[in-house]
């Protein structure tokens, strides 16, 4: 049996400045139509860069097998083994404090989220997804780095991963 898991809505600190990237190349596009003809080419780079966190950087989803996590992105998929997760569990911004120290965020971040890479202080580097502030998932991993993401109903989220490691 599977349980499918998207990604969670956006918070709004996330969606506001979300929304204010999104803006960004409208501007840039439209100065560029009003006759700033050099302001098309970084309008055109934005929306590319855009394109390419969309589809390669952002998770669409977080797929619970028995034997397996998948995670989906458009362009990509990923496999992490049952039997390479040691624990997963709700963890709230100051237990990520304690957990990690200072923290430096490597790739996407701010629009739609942050995705990739958090260099952590303690920890070293953390695989990271997420589009909240809150309901964060810790997945401590048995031979790689460890993941933080935002799934959607991050409880259930939780459970379905511990029902499967137990059943």
């Amino acid at each position: 049996m599977e349980t499918r898991f998207r990604l969670a809505r956006m918070s709004p600190v996330i969606l506001v400045f979300t929304l204010g990237l999104l803006i960004l190349p409208l501007v840039f596009i439209g100065s560029a139509v009003a006759g700033k003809l050099p302001l098309v080419i970084p309008g055109a780079l934005l929306v590319a860069i855009y394109a390419w966190v969309w589809l390669g950087f952002r998770p669409r989803c977080f797929v619970v097998h028995p034997d397996a996590i998948d995670v989906i992105w458009p362009l990509k998929r990923r496999q992490i083994p049952r039997d390479d997760i040691s624990s997963v569990r709700l963890i709230d911004k100051d237990e990520i404090r304690r957990e990690t120290g200072w923290r430096v965020r490597v790739g996407a971040g701010g629009l739609w989220g942050g995705f990739g890479w958090l260099w952590t202080q303690r920890r070293g580097i953390v695989q990271m997804y997420v589009s909240r502030t809150d309901g964060f998932v810790w997945i401590e991993r048995v031979s790689d780095r460890p993941w933080l993401i935002t799934p959607e109903r991050p409880e259930a989220f939780v459970r379905a991963l511990s029902n499967e490691r137990t059943g």
